[in-house]
């Protein structure tokens, strides 16, 4: 295995996952690659009809607000990449659904192994949004490496 690909958020548990996946990947002498994805906000700025008594979005996003949010993901990215004090590491930033993008990006980059932190979220979260750990367990090709992060 030489390629270890880390996958993060802004919880501060990313911490453990990173430190847990860094040291899996210098143990094995492996190349690390650490991704973030950011939520795909542009249904944001869709203007829909009233229903339900809801008015809905009456403007279309704020192109500054979506900037920011790149520019503050990419500045997580790099403030990461250099806790680990690794010039070598590199890093991923991708957008939309995380379990998907994770996952494309795995293959992309010829990953040997993802690195995932399991959030303890509650009964109903996971019922309505998923699971991103679930889903990237559940369609992976390589090998997962779960960090448990609870409290």
């Amino acid at each position: 295995m030489k390629k270890v690909l880390i996958a993060i958020d802004y919880n501060p548990i990313s911490e453990k996952v990173v430190d847990a996946g860094y040291k899996l990947a210098k143990q094995m002498d492996a190349e690390v690659s650490l991704i973030h994805v950011v939520a795909d906000v542009s249904y944001y700025g869709v203007q829909y009809p009233t229903f339900m008594g809801y008015g809905g979005y009456d403007t279309s996003i704020d192109l500054s607000l979506a900037t920011e949010m790149r520019n503050v993901a990419k500045n997580y990215l790099e403030t990461v990449a250099k806790h680990l004090k690794d010039p070598s590491v590199s890093t991923q930033l991708e957008y939309g659904d995380a379990a998907d993008a994770i996952l494309k990006y795995a293959e992309e980059w010829k990953a040997d192994v993802i690195v995932l932190g399991t959030h303890s979220h509650n009964f109903l979260e996971k019922l309505l949004l998923g699971d991103v750990a679930s889903q990237v367990l559940k369609h992976t090709k390589v090998p997962v490496f779960m960090v448990p992060v609870k409290k």
